[in-house]
Parts: C-alpha cells; sequence; structure tokens
C-alpha cells in the first residue's frame, strides 16, 4: 500500500475577538493543512506552526520547507502508509516537531478511515464526553476581561484560564477573585517571567489556582523545579515539554506537578502517547493544551483526550470561540454542562469541507507519488 498523493495548503482565518498573550496580540491565524490521499479515502492533519517565531521556533514557512523537501518526499521513498513507520523514519531529521505533527496526524486520520473506527477507540481512549475549558486572553481592560469570563461561564465552560504576564498578574487575580470567587481558575504566563519575579508569583497562591503554566521560558526546567519548592500552587509545564525525555526531566527535578499536552509542540500522537503513559505511570497528571485550531486540529485533540490521565478540563472549545464559520461540519460545540462530545465516525470523526478550506486558501501544492 502506498499513498497517492499529498497535498499542502497555506490557510488564513480571522479570529472572532483578538487574542492576547504575554507573547503579543493576534486578529488572525496563518497555518497548513495537510490532506493525504490512498485510494479515495483522504487524512487530514493541521501544522500548529505560527506565521510568527514567537511561540515556537517554527513558522508556517519553515514548515513548509520541511514538509516538501523532507518529509513528503520521505513518505514516497519508504512507501510509508502507517503513523508509527512515519514517526520512526522520521527521527533521524532534528526538529521541526509542528511540521512533522501535523503529517503525522493526517496519517492516523487515514488509519482510522481505513479501519472504520474512530481514533479514540485506537488511542485506547476511555471516555466519550471531554470537560472543556476556555482560555481567556490579554485584554484592553480589566473590565472587559470580567466580561469575557462572565459569558464564557455562562455557555458552560468547567474552567476559565487566563493570560497573564509582569503588571496583569496578581491586581487582576484579585479583581477576578473578588466577582468570581469560586470558579475553577488558572493562570497561564507562556514563560514571560524569571526567578528575579519569584516573590510576584509567589503571591499568586492566595488565589486558589488550578495551576501556574509555564511562568519561566521552556529551557529552563532546574528554575521551575526551584520556584515549585516555594509555591503551593502546582506548576504545570508546556512550552518546556517537547519529548517524552524531557517530560522525565521534568518529573525527576521536580519542575512541575502537572504537565500540558499539545500534540504539535511534542511531534504527533505517538510522541503524545509516550508522554501520557509515562505520566500515568509516575501518577502525574495531564490535560490537553490547544493552538487555536480549526476544527481539524480540534477534533483530534478531542480523541487525545479520551485517553485515562487525562484528569482536568481542556483548552477544547467550541469552533465558535475562535471562527465564525469552522472548516468542518458538524461544528465542534459546547454542552450545557461544559463537556465535548467526541465524534464517533471514522478518523477524526468531523468532514471538512472543502469549500471552505479554499475560500481561505493563501496558496496551495499537490506532491504525487512518480
Amino acid at each position: 500500500m502506498r499513498i497517492d498523493r499529498v497535498e499542502l495548503s497555506l490557510l488564513k482565518l480571522p479570529y472572532v475577538h483578538f487574542f492576547e498573550t504575554s507573547l503579543g496580540r493576534d486578529e488572525e491565524r496563518e497555518f497548513i493543512l495537510i490532506k493525504i490521499c490512498f485510494d479515495g479515502i483522504f487524512g487530514y492533519g493541521e501544522v500548529v506552526a505560527e506565521k510568527d517565531p514567537s511561540y515556537s521556533y517554527e513558522t508556517t514557512s519553515t514548515a513548509w520547507h520541511v514538509l516538501k523537501d523532507f518529509f513528503i518526499p520521505l513518505v514516497f521513498k519508504k512507501s510509508i502508509f502507517s503513523p508509527h513507520d512515519f514517526y520512526r523514519e522520521a527521527k533521524k531529521y532534528r526538529g521541526h516537531p509542528m511540521a512533522r505533527g501535523g503529517l503525522e496526524l493526517a496519517l492516523w486520520d487515514l488509519e482510522g478511515k481505513k479501519k472504520e473506527k474512530p481514533l479514540w477507540k485506537i488511542y485506547g481512549g476511555v471516555r466519550t464526553e471531554i470537560p472543556s475549558g476556555v482560555s481567556v486572553g490579554i485584554q484592553d481592560s480589566v473590565s472587559e476581561l470580567l466580561e469575557r469570563i462572565h459569558s464564557f461561564l455562562q455557555e458552560g465552560y468547567q474552567r476559565i484560564k487566563i493570560k497573564i504576564k509582569p503588571e496583569w498578574d496578581i491586581l487582576l487575580c484579585q479583581d477576578i477573585r473578588k466577582k468570581f470567587p469560586d470558579i475553577i481558575l488558572q493562570a497561564d504566563a507562556n514563560g514571560a517571567y524569571s526567578l528575579d519575579d519569584k516573590d510576584t508569583l509567589k503571591k499568586l497562591d492566595e488565589f486558589n489556582l488550578l495551576m501556574l503554566e509555564q511562568p519561566f521560558p521552556p529551557y529552563d526546567l532546574w528554575d521551575h523545579s526551584r520556584l515549585q519548592k516555594e509555591m503551593k500552587t502546582p506548576l504545570c509545564l508546556d512550552e518546556s515539554i517537547l519529548s517524552v525525555e524531557t517530560a522525565r526531566k521534568a518529573y525527576e527535578m521536580g519542575s512541575c506537578q502537572i504537565i500540558n499536552i499539545k500534540v504539535g509542540r511534542v511531534g504527533g500522537i505517538v510522541e503524545a502517547l509516550k508522554i501520557h503513559d509515562f505520566c500515568q505511570e509516575k501518577k502525574l497528571p495531564v490535560w490537553c493544551g490547544g493552538m487555536l485550531e480549526s476544527g481539524i486540529g480540534r477534533a483530534h485533540n478531542l480523541h487525545l483526550a479520551t485517553l485515562p490521565n487525562f484528569k482536568f478540563p481542556n483548552d477544547l472549545s467550541a469552533s465558535k470561540r475562535y471562527y465564525a464559520q469552522d472548516l468542518i461540519e458538524p461544528p465542534v460545540e459546547i454542552s450545557s454542562q461544559g463537556t465535548i462530545k467526541v465524534p464517533g465516525m471514522p478518523g477524526i470523526g468531523v468532514f471538512p469541507q472543502e469549500n471552505r478550506i479554499k475560500k481561505a486558501t493563501l496558496k496551495k501544492e499537490v506532491f504525487k507519488l512518480s
């Protein structure tokens, strides 16, 4: 069996509301969609790399390059059909996990459709509904942030995550807790602080946070371990966790009590499963983070989040949270109980809408078996 064709499309979708973190503000999202074709069956994957190298060194330009010149030729040269085979063969290349992960996701979707099973059953998932949280970016004022939190709570989201940065942190949390004393609340810094800010960060212990996510830059496992020893709030690592090996080191150093698993960040489902299983063995809970994906990437995340060690509400929100019109049918929707049903059809279980994809496409390239 051999893949017939691989299509790369660069898309741009506007957000319904700007999204701002300590890294900056975005009004739209540019990303790569991968479509793999075999015998009339199509597998879809999404590359979460952004236009600019802020969250990661990877960008849409670098991802397009390595997919076109290395990963896609590898699929054809080695007659790769299985995501596990791709994982094994692609390991000879260093870095570029988001590009690699997007192609592996498309192979997983194809695998599920070929076997006529939803991906969660192939992964060994244990639930068909996922508890949903929402990430609320930095706003122009505290009052605007409070209004957005209120609206998301009205929609049913089980957990609110706020983005913080120096001087948008302690007083902000005070105002949130004054208005919403009992909500499940967590904070995410995206690496905006250093050990010099330790005393400020320790003040966050006052606010009964579910967790504090990635206070220091990605490389800094040691300083995270030093901070965790002085805080009662559990630290969660996101950008720092690139593989099961970094998860092991973080665990052994005591750098965190929780791990956020993002498929694109770790290079695909195979590595994500390894991290999940290691953390489960060590009783280190995990949850699924989001990268503002379209419904295609979001559906992939939903299937992953069915695994047993995903213990907290995930950054898996409704389609309308980010996009006026998503790329899939049916759209991802949240229930009044704050959960999202996992699609039950084969593969990712949703139907990408080619007319919407075409409308959002900036450029496209097709690669065929020669």
